[in-house]
């Protein structure tokens, strides 16, 4: 069984928001390697402990850590360090046994008033991890009731309600546009029960999938929306910084989720 881990960063709103983009991320590993990655987390936190000052169970929001928001000011680093943390930090996912799906909604190109922008973010990024699961399974004549690529989602508190009500429609009406014309259904079939609510204060696995949505969200701004990086962010890290960030990680990304560089998927379609 697989374990998807949720966060994201920018509002969900429309046609009212404070943010042009929401970015959803998931990360998604084998409960095999769940143990090792998480022994993993831990020694690499102990690490940045001996190092940086960095408590072992301080939450890591990468947004506020590059904004010196609280609780973050409370420590004596320097905006060079605070950019080698965040690069130590990537660094060290590039070694985890998990795999990553970005799913952005670029709000400035959004038509209907109604559109429901973590309800379709949700959905496109479900779609994504069930054909890459199913990838390993389709040589296995167990197909219809194998184990092994069913999935369970843990995602903060939050949203857990949206999430709720997409995930159980998907799993018994699942529509996705044709290549060619109109739709065609397709069950989503190895999502296991409702996503499941855990505090991010208590995942360092929901923790790192915030650290990565809000780094493609950077990306996402400058490269898709054309905008500048806050003068708050643009002090500790660069644009180059952004892509470094994005090409450490790059062999765990799901780059057959979109033609996108770094996979990332990217909706509404122009």
């Amino acid at each position: 069984m697989f374990f998807v881990y949720y966060d994201e960063s920018g509002d969900d709103g429309y046609p009212k928001y404070s943010s042009e983009l929401f970015v959803l991320t998931s990360i998604y590993m084998s409960d095999f390697f769940w143990k090792s990655n998480y022994n993993k987390i831990v020694n690499f936190r102990r690490e940045l402990k001996q190092k940086y000052n960095f408590p072992v169970k301080l939450e890591f929001h990468t947004k506020e850590f590059l904004t010196d928001k609280n609780p973050y000011r409370n420590f004596d680093w320097d905006n060079q360090t605070k950019n080698k943390i965040l690069y130590e930090f990537f660094d060290f996912f590039s070694t985890l046994d998990i795999k990553i799906i970005n799913v952005a909604i670029n709000k400035k190109v959004i038509i209907k008033e109604d559109y429901p922008v973590l309800e379709n973010a949700f959905t496109y990024s479900i779609q994504r991890i069930e054909n890459d699961l199913s990838t390993y399974c389709n040589l296995c004549k167990y197909e219809d009731h194998c184990v092994d690529c069913n999935f369970l989602i843990i995602t903060d508190e939050g949203r857990i309600g949206k999430m709720r009500k997409v995930s159980r429609k998907m799993q018994q009406f699942n529509y996705i546009p044709s290549k060619f014309a109109g739709m065609y259904r397709k069950e989503i079939k190895r999502l296991l029960e409702d996503p499941l609510p855990k505090s991010s204060d208590e995942s360092y696995f929901i923790q790192i999938a915030d650290s990565i949505a809000y780094i493609v969200y950077l990306y996402l701004t400058k490269n898709l929306i054309g905008n500048k990086l806050a003068n708050r962010v643009a002090n500790k890290i660069t644009y180059d910084d952004i892509i470094n960030l994005l090409n450490l990680i790059k062999s765990k990304l799901n780059l057959n989720a979109s033609k996108n560089e770094y996979g990332i998927v990217i909706y509404p379609k122009t």
